[in-house]
């Protein structure tokens, strides 16, 4: 049974003041709200639980700054949009990256709108992977591309394994972030129809 709270913003000074029952309160309240709205947008329990977490965990590390916010509830749903947004897109690029494991990449005689994401999820992939630095480029060819381990790709570039590890760490973190910065975010506007 989900908690009633009558005098949210006096929770909120109560929390800015480092007041532990008043922190429980506004997650019991708040927490299956979150659930629930970041569930209707991902379609997955673990990560609808991880974006309440978060958002929770936020709230709690503003400290002081909680005080100064007049309207909670409204600030509460665009944290959680921003934050379930997020997950939207690492889900995205999760089940793109596994598509694209998965794909024979063999050329049939009907492209299906499904592989012409893929095709272009493949052409960013190896647009990202020819802006990074040399050393990264080459250590990710070796261990991601060819499956190399990185005590093998250490020997063959005549380098520490924890240095192959290291560049392989920056190569696929630059990755990530060139194709988040890629995705086709139209589909999330019907994200700010929905409300907690």
């Amino acid at each position: 049974m989900q908690a009633r709270v009558s005098n949210v913003p006096e929770l909120f000074k109560k929390v800015a003041g480092g007041d532990d029952a008043a922190f429980k309160q506004v997650y019991e309240y708040f927490f299956p709200k979150i659930h629930a709205f970041a569930l209707r947008v991902l379609h997955d329990h673990e990560h609808a639980q991880e974006v309440a977490q978060e958002v929770m965990l936020a709230i709690w590390q503003m400290g002081n700054r909680l005080a100064d916010i007049r309207n909670p509830d409204a600030f509460l749903k665009t944290l959680s949009k921003r934050r379930t947004i997020d997950a939207w897109r690492r889900l995205q690029m999760e089940r793109t990256a596994e598509q694209l494991m998965q794909a024979n990449w063999k050329e049939s005689d009907e492209e299906t709108e499904e592989r012409i994401l893929l095709n272009e999820t493949r052409q960013i992939i190896e647009e990202a992977i020819l802006l990074l630095p040399p050393q990264q480029r080459t250590v990710y060819q070796l261990c991601h591309q060819q499956g190399m381990k990185y005590e093998e790709a250490a020997r063959q570039l005549d380098i520490a394994p924890g240095t192959v590890q290291v560049h392989m760490k920056l190569a696929l973190k630059f990755l990530r972030s060139y194709l988040q910065q890629r995705i086709d975010v139209a589909v999330l506007l019907f994200v700010f129809n929905l409300s907690l």
